[in-house]
């Protein structure tokens, strides 16, 4: 395999016990396999580290935090080409093929996958779309410039990935931002290329949809994407954004 095309995935993690068999048999299903995984753990109280350990997954620790640890696991591996995965968010098999072939086009340097909300018994239809409309509305709104120049937003849901050099370039995740960091990123690669939003499905998990409730959590989004796109604290949004596990 030539070597500019090798993907690492990476996994921020806190308190997903619960997840982790269900995102190893993912992991495990994914053809071609990725040349490198790394769980990177925020000091979770739950036994998420040994559970990842048994089942064979690579971990590390980083700081608590989504932006923390997931430049933590960037620095640890050496892929060109890296995937943020949640562990709450499953992948079609052939993942990584669509991920190669996005990146092999030089105008994109950051794609991610379609997300849909889902639950044991249920399809967040709404929500799902709303994840997929803001995509494009909220680049429109707050960033206009960025979106004629290809700037999209994507979350965390999408399994973003990207080119470490292009990643590197921008300094990576902002170490302070708690929520909104995936978009913050967005905005800083949009100047170096175009953003894609890939046609294939990711599933994620309801979870937090589930304990807020659909309209809540919609409000939810909705209040802390509008703080965000006007600039308003954007370093203490994670105080409206209320954790799940």
């Amino acid at each position: 395999m030539d070597i500019l095309t090798k993907i690492a995935i990476i996994v921020p993690m806190l308190d997903e016990a619960p997840q982790l068999p269900r995102l190893a048999r993912c992991l495990a299903a994914l053809d071609p396999q990725p040349d490198e995984v790394m769980l990177v753990d925020g000091g979770s109280s739950d036994d998420s580290i040994a559970v990842a350990t048994a089942l064979g997954l690579p971990v590390m620790t980083a700081p608590r935090g989504r932006s923390r640890q997931c430049n933590a696991g960037v620095s640890a591996t050496t892929a060109p080409i890296v995937m943020v995965l949640h562990a709450d968010t499953w992948l079609p098999p052939d993942a990584l093929a669509v991920a190669r072939q996005v990146m092999a086009d030089p105008r994109i340097n950051l794609a991610g996958f379609t997300a849909i909300l889902a639950g044991a018994d249920k399809v967040r239809w709404a929500t799902s779309f709303h994840n997929w409309i803001k995509t494009w509305y909220a680049p429109l709104l707050f960033r206009p410039h960025l979106f004629l120049r290809g700037g999209r937003l994507l979350f965390g849901d999408h399994a973003m990935f990207f080119r470490r050099v292009d990643f590197d370039a921008v300094g990576g995740f902002d170490p302070e931002l708690t929520v909104m960091e995936e978009a913050e990123l967005c905005v800083r690669m949009a100047r170096l290329g175009r953003t894609r939003l890939v046609g294939r499905f990711v599933f994620t998990s309801d979870r937090r949809v589930a304990a807020w409730g659909e309209w809540r959590a919609n409000w939810i989004y909705l209040k802390v994407g509008f703080r965000w796109g006007l600039g308003i604290r954007p370093k203490a949004l994670g105080t409206l954004y209320p954790d799940v596990r």
